[in-house]
């Protein structure tokens, strides 16, 4: 009977001693799960969106070195336009505070001139003539050469079948007017009363002859109140807008179209680059980066990199670049980028969120201050890519979100900045390959993260 009641004792005890040791552990849990940082990640976790697709994030804070959370951040994604970050970064480090125009040398009575890759020389968004009054107003006769050319027309990975649209315009060492040719194009809506075999689509026929014509009145059909005739007006509605195709490049071509703009003969001769030719340099850098990066254009990416080439003295290639950029600059990474075009047309690019973030951190420490890098970035809310996307939801009037998007099929990419509640500045890269559906979904998604980032960091 002692034994029993002794071993009651005792249980009653070691439940009493563990009821105690439990009821700080469970606090201390649920405190780690209402953090932040446990919410974020339960936020991507849990997500039904997310878990459908491929999806890599990585969050980072400069002030204290620290990655804040990082999902699939050492993996590997297609980043579409990210890729631009790589080119624009590409600028910053090896590229002055003007883009070269051309080179050139006179020898005799003749100018030649070799093309850099430079994308603005008359491109309708520039709106620069430099160049054009350069080459104008030579009195030597004019010599176009692009023996310095030593590039493929279209990147690899390209898609093959997308050679007639603008966002993927050939590669060429001496681009003129954005090389695409702009038709303006005009829809016409024409509302009138239908015609039949026997005259207009009335019923009763007889009301037929009761039809006038009278185009003072604001209705289209209308009765008189102590009359049947009706006065018809007809209406057209006409819509105006511009579509871009990309011409094919050949050396001939573009002497035929310099001949034709400058009212001067141009003529083509294949001659070797001099080792210091002189040179014309055209718009700044920065006009260039900008629209690069706001609308997305591919173009003048691809363009910028055969500029940078040439400013190292080297033949138009975008290969050469790359390879420098990645010696030279982007040991900086954690993970080796698979990085094959400026402007991220190819599927063969690969790069990690994470890798992302420390690009991000090397385009901060090349500007002074964050107005003057913004300023060059897509804005949430407000303009470039994500002008439709990522508005503050409070009173705050000035966007959160500064960030470059990057869009294929079943592939979208935001990398950037995004500035908290608090006051702070985090790096964030969000990369999502293989979904199937609209990218809207995606970016839904994905901007709640980042409205609960900016709320609770």
């Amino acid at each position: 009977m002692e034994r029993k009641i002794l071993v009651s004792v005792l249980l009653i005890a070691i439940l009493a001693v563990g009821c105690k040791s439990s009821e700080p552990f469970s606090e201390t849990k649920k405190s780690e799960k209402e953090t932040p940082r446990t919410l974020l990640s339960a936020m991507i976790d849990t997500s039904q969106v997310f878990s459908a697709n491929l999806t890599g994030f990585a969050l980072y804070d400069p002030e204290v070195d620290s990655m804040i959370h990082s999902q699939n951040g050492n993996r590997y994604f297609t980043p579409a336009s990210n890729t631009k970050l790589f080119t624009f970064y590409t600028g910053l480090k090896l590229l002055p505070d003007s883009l070269k125009a051309l080179e050139y040398e006179v020898r005799g009575d003749s100018l030649i001139f070799w093309g850099t890759g430079d994308p603005s020389f008359l491109h309708p968004d520039f709106g620069n003539k430099k160049v054009y009054e350069f080459l104008k107003n030579r009195d030597e006769d004019l010599y176009f050469s692009d023996s310095n050319f030593d590039d493929e027309l279209l990147g690899p990975g390209w898609s093959w079948s997308d050679y007639q649209y603008y966002y993927q315009t050939e590669k060429v060492p001496f681009p003129i007017f954005g090389n695409v040719a702009r038709f303006t194009i005009q829809e016409i809506e024409l509302r009138k009363i239908a015609e039949t075999d026997s005259g207009l689509a009335v019923s009763p026929k007889y009301f037929q002859s009761f039809v006038e014509e009278n185009g003072d009145r604001d209705d289209f059909l209308h009765r008189g109140m102590t009359n049947n005739t009706f006065l018809y007006d007809q209406e057209a509605d006409t819509n105006t807008y511009t579509i871009d195709k990309p011409f094919h490049y050949s050396p001939e071509l573009v002497t035929e179209m310099l001949s034709d703009t400058l009212g001067k003969t141009v003529k083509y001769v294949d001659i070797e680059r001099p080792k210091s030719p002189r040179e014309v340099y055209s718009i700044k850098s920065d006009t260039a980066y900008k629209r690069m990066l706001q609308p997305s254009d591919n173009f003048i990416a691809e363009q910028l990199l055969l500029v940078t080439a040439s400013e190292l003295g080297k033949p138009l290639n975008s290969r050469s670049v790359i390879e420098k950029m990645k010696e030279e600059y982007l040991d900086i990474l954690p993970r080796e980028p698979q990085w094959v075009d400026g402007s991220g047309l190819s599927r063969y690019n690969m790069f990690t969120p994470e890798s992302m973030i420390r690009l991000l951190g090397a385009i901060d420490d090349e500007f002074a201050n964050d107005e003057k890098l913004f300023h060059l970035l897509p804005a949430g809310g407000e303009r470039g890519t994500i002008s439709s996307w990522y508005a503050p939801r409070d009173n705050r009037k000035k966007p959160y979100i500064f960030a470059k998007t990057g869009t294929l099929s079943n592939n979208h990419s935001l990398s950037g900045y995004l500035l908290t509640k608090s006051g702070k500045k985090l790096y964030f890269s969000f990369m999502n390959n293989h979904y199937v559906g609209s990218s809207s979904v995606v970016k839904e998604e994905m901007e709640k993260v980042l409205w609960y980032i900016y709320n609770n960091f």
